[in-house]
């Protein structure tokens, strides 16, 4: 991001610890922190996409666990075990569909797992050093997703987004607009085509504030104009980031993705998925199987975003957050380790298996 605009979460030492973050409901007319000094409004932070974004979350919830390690009064091992179970279970409950959160949690119980014995002050500094290694972690694996996608972008490419998959959805670079940032770094003249993604509009709000913060080229469209701007040769590819993978390659993204992915097989226009390698659910076979997170209607119903406007209001409103695009309309994964192609059931494999600190270039696997 630009050098003015703070790290999207972040840890503070301030008032005995406080968990930091770009609250993204008031952007982009208005650049506010939110200072989350307890798991609750941390949590409530997730659940009203004050942070958003299957990385972004999973950065917030392992310092939420810190959070809670270093705000907890317990003054014995089992008093704080009981708050940091407490948070644990706040936390996982906030939003059901993003798996990164869920393996954040799992990271920071692992170290609660593995304890020094009675040592209280030690927990508590184990469990903040690692949720700040996670936070940087991320940052690394998502400058490594763009790299390894440069073989993807020619120059001068068009490529169309959905949703935010940015900076504001990572810990500080993004996964799709990682993949966008580094092309324009390596001078590759692109032009960028950025959905509105209705109902809360992260692309036309978040995607296009990024763009426009980088000085990279970019045009907003509504989301039902993409088959048209398709159909008009003017896309060279999609890049979209991930909520949740299968094991099979399936891909749970924000809703809309599964229709970009249909429009642009039509069309013969690759289909990129970008996300970290925490974002393949390896105990889920297929796509069917991801949880579908259902929003409050109020969401479609108000006209553009914190409007009072509302659509008819005797109408029934169906809201799911994300829907799932089949692996065969995804033309490749590009994650950290590299780029995974069908059969992705052996690629992603294969790439859980690898060394976590590789960030080669990888070719698509066949």
């Amino acid at each position: 991001m630009g050098q003015r605009i703070p790290p999207t979460v972040a840890w503070s030492d301030r008032m005995g610890g406080t968990v930091r973050m770009i609250d993204q409901t008031r952007l982009p007319g208005e650049l506010t922190m939110l200072d989350c000094r307890d798991v609750e409004t941390v949590a409530r932070a997730i659940e009203r996409l004050s942070v958003r974004g299957a990385p972004a979350i999973g950065c917030s919830a392992a310092l939420g666990i810190a959070l809670a390690a270093h705000r907890s009064e317990a003054s014995d091992l089992d008093g704080l075990l009981e708050d940091l179970e407490s948070a644990h279970e706040r936390l996982a409950a906030t939003r059901p569909t993003a798996v990164n959160l869920f393996w954040a949690l799992r990271e920071m119980r692992r170290v609660i797992d593995a304890r020094a014995i009675g040592d209280i002050t030690r927990l508590r500094e184990q469990l903040l050093s690692r949720a700040l290694e996670i936070v940087e972690d991320d940052l690394n694996r998502c400058r490594a997703i763009g790299r390894n996608a440069l073989e993807l972008i020619p120059h001068g490419a068009n490529i169309l987004t959905h949703c935010n998959a940015g900076a504001l959805a990572t810990a500080g670079y993004g996964t799709a607009l990682g993949v966008i940032r580094a092309a324009h770094e390596a001078g590759r003249e692109i032009h960028v085509w950025v959905d509105e993604t209705r109902p809360l509009l992260q692309g036309a709000r978040l995607t296009a504030w990024e763009l426009c913060e980088e000085g990279i080229p970019a045009t907003l469209i509504t989301d039902n104009m993409a088959g048209y701007v398709m159909k008009r040769g003017k896309v060279d590819c999609v890049v979209v980031g991930s909520d949740r993978i299968a094991a099979n390659g399936d891909v749970a993204n924000k809703i809309g993705t599964y229709t970009l992915a249909v429009i642009a097989a039509r069309h013969d226009v690759p289909f990129y998925v970008a996300a970290p390698i925490s974002t393949v659910d390896y105990d889920l076979a297929s796509g069917e199987q991801i949880p579908i997170e259902e929003r409050a209607s109020e969401e479609v119903a108000m006209l553009g975003h914190q409007t009072e406007q509302a659509i008819c209001p005797d109408i029934a409103i169906f809201n799911p957050a994300f829907d799932v695009t089949p692996c065969d309309l995804v033309t490749a994964i590009v994650t950290e380790k590299g780029v995974a192609g069908s059969p992705y059931e052996r690629s992603l494999l294969n790439m859980r298996d690898s060394p976590n600190d590789s960030d080669e270039v990888g070719g698509i696997d066949g």
